[in-house]
């Protein structure tokens, strides 16, 4: 059986995901592998990369919690609402107060319905919302919920732009999976009638996954290229999910895809074996359904 785990990224900054994603294929010497999250070019940090049949846990683990260290402009929108887009107003951000800055902040924390960048990846009738955009088309998505446990400014830069007064804010956030970090640094300018977008992204964490034993930017590109150590699977399992260990019979069972007549403690569980994860299942009433078996 080929070697199957997580490996960390550091993405570099110009970095498709795509292209971490092929370099890491050259690196381990196999195709099958993907990842968690996509990150934009001009971002950087977390990038979570599955190798193997780790391949199959992915979707799962996009699904988590992610925070974020950024930088807002606010004073100028953008056709992206980040820095690689073209401006599209620049109002300025004169005489701009912290109390006026964190009273706009306040009502994009907690559950809200945040309306996502038009120039995303989601998808319009088999579409990318970004290829309809940059054709000029009025691009509409719908809002989604997402909760945004933390967003705090950490430090103020007043500063000129082409000679227009802007401020920027160096901030953390704390978000749910789907939240746009660009969405609040445009809502954030809206609210204060300056316009506002990102100038600076980078990933910290995404679930327990964080920067620390990340491949580095200088690892990742190294020549001669060094292999990389994998995440095992039951690690990432029991740190990402709730597990439970299996007995002999039972692990049998899931080796077929069969339901398990067991209460698990969340969805999805982590079903584990002599230190071998086995399977994700989800409760189904009083017993066990399959939702990503790994074995077999």
């Amino acid at each position: 059986m080929s070697e199957s785990g997580i490996l960390v990224v550091d993405k570099p900054s110009g970095w498709t995901s795509h292209q971490v994603v092929g370099r890491c294929r050259r690196l381990l010497g196999t195709r099958k592998v993907g990842h968690a999250g996509t990150l934009d070019p001009m971002a950087t940090g977390v990038l979570v990369v599955g190798v193997g049949r780790a391949t199959r846990l992915l979707g799962h683990l996009a699904l988590t919690s992610k925070s974020y260290s950024a930088t807002i402009r606010l004073g100028q929108s953008t056709l992206t609402d980040d820095a690689e887009g073209e401006i599209t107003s620049a109002a300025g951000a004169c005489a701009l107060t912290d109390a006026a800055i964190e009273a706009a902040i306040e009502p994009l924390r907690g559950a809200i319905v945040q309306v996502p960048s038009t120039v995303s990846a989601i998808k319009i009738n088999g579409e990318r919302s970004y290829a309809r955009a940059r054709r000029g088309e009025d691009v509409v998505l719908a809002g989604r919920p997402v909760t945004v446990s933390r967003f705090e400014v950490l430090d103020r830069v007043d500063a000129a732009a082409d000679g227009l007064p802007v401020v920027d804010l160096d901030v953390v956030v704390d978000c749910s999976s789907g939240t746009y970090i660009r969405a609040l640094a445009r809502d954030l300018g809206a609210a204060l009638g300056t316009g506002g977008h990102l100038t600076a992204l980078r990933r910290t964490r995404v679930g327990s996954f964080g920067l620390d034993g990340a491949l580095s930017p200088e690892e990742l590109t190294a020549d001669p290229p060094r292999r990389p150590e994998l995440i095992d699977l039951a690690t990432v399992a029991r740190q990402n999910f709730p597990w439970v260990d299996l007995d002999a019979d039972e692990a049998r069972a899931v080796g077929y895809g069969r339901p398990l007549p067991r209460a698990l403690p969340g969805d999805p569980t982590a079903l584990l074996h002599a230190d071998e994860l086995l399977a994700l299942y989800r409760p189904d009433g009083v017993r066990a359904i399959p939702v990503a078996v790994l074995i077999g």
